[in-house]
């Protein structure tokens, strides 16, 4: 059952009002999304080759999760090296050239190192010399914090362009015996450029246009790594009460989604593309079912790529531009929840 909305007449009042209260004037900046690319392990492991390791099978993972295949890193491929590709890939895109970028945010759980940030990796492999770089650690929101987070730098004027990047290697945060958790994590890289630009701030406009963002650190033990230079002075593995997190997945999200649309002024039958997360078919499923979207506008990679935490949505994003599905003028919610718990939406006009 979809979620109750407002009538059509009380929606094209607000949006009225918001688009009134924005005056039409190009003083304003909007945030706009300029190139995307992305970047994968050259091995792919299937269900079936998992299942030769695990005590698992391709009918047993694919009917409690949607997935068929990951990708995991091999020899020489890390957090960083996947990153720099996938930037790579987006400024191709965008048709800029690394010195085009004084921004550059890695949104990710799993770095080369404790420190230097993979950020700053990838901004000296760029050849980038100016500018700040940083990453950000939201786990599978990751890439949603990281876009807000670019959002405001980029509003406040301090920055013309930033690279956006959800970067990880969860398959080295694994324990390998454990079949409810090493078989549904997958290892990737995406990103996106981001450019701020003069806008009129209406709806019909390119850029990010509403976001949430939410925490609570209360549900720590239900998803975390028991692992740290803090704690153990190991690097730990992944730990998940999966029961838990599906029942909480669901309804978190569906809040920061129905307030983007709030502050948008619109509902879930007008946007064009659904980018969720990509952790589980059925969470997927049931979140579009809830929100009112229908399953034709949803794009679902987590069969390809299994969860690749912060690189899910950058990832999804980039298949779907490279295939057609979103164009520019569409209008698109992505949104994830991770651990901690965190969680977080945006809608973007493409």
């Amino acid at each position: 059952m979809s979620l109750a909305s407002p009538p059509t007449s009380v929606r094209r009042a607000r949006r009225a009002e918001l688009e009134a209260s924005r005056g039409g004037a190009p003083a304003s900046i909007r945030v706009c999304v300029r190139g995307v690319g992305s970047a994968l392990p050259a091995h792919a492991v299937s269900n079936v080759e998992l299942a030769t390791r695990v005590d698992t099978s391709d009918e047993w993972i694919v009917q409690r999760t949607g997935i068929r295949q990951r990708y995991v890193a091999g020899p020489g491929e890390t957090t960083s090296s996947l990153a720099v590709k996938a930037a790579q890939a987006a400024l191709r895109s965008g048709g800029l050239k690394a010195v085009d970028i004084d921004l550059v945010i890695v949104a990710t759980s799993t770095p080369d190192y404790t420190f230097p940030a993979v950020a700053t990796q990838v901004q000296a492999e760029l050849g980038i010399v100016e500018g700040a770089a940083f990453d950000l650690q939201a786990v599978c929101t990751g890439f949603v914090y990281a876009v807000v987070t670019a959002e405001k730098f980029l509003r406040s004027g301090s920055h013309k362009r930033a690279l956006v990047i959800g970067a990880e290697t969860f398959s080295r945060l694994l324990d390998w015996s454990d079949r409810t958790t090493c078989v549904l994590f997958g290892d990737g890289a995406g990103a996106i450029v981001l450019e701020a630009r003069d806008s009129d701030s209406r709806l019909a406009s390119p850029g990010v246009i509403a976001s949430r963002l939410r925490a609570d650190g209360r549900h720590r033990e239900k998803l975390y790594v028991d692992g740290g230079p803090s704690t153990t002075l190991t690097v730990g593995h992944l730990r998940m009460e999966g029961k838990e997190v599906f029942r909480h997945a669901v309804g978190m999200v569906t809040d920061v989604i129905q307030g983007c649309f709030a502050d948008a002024g619109v509902t879930a039958d007008e946007i064009d593309w659904f980018v969720p997360h990509q952790a589980n078919r059925r969470i997927i499923d049931a979140s579009a079912d809830k929100l009112g979207i229908a399953r034709d506008k949803v794009i679902v990679t987590v069969d390809q790529h299994g969860n690749t935490s912060a690189a899910s949505i950058p990832l999804a994003i980039d298949v779907a531009v490279k295939d057609g599905r979103i164009k520019p003028g569409d209008l698109v919610m992505i949104e994830a929840m991770g651990g901690g718990f965190t969680w977080g939406a945006a809608l973007i006009r493409w």
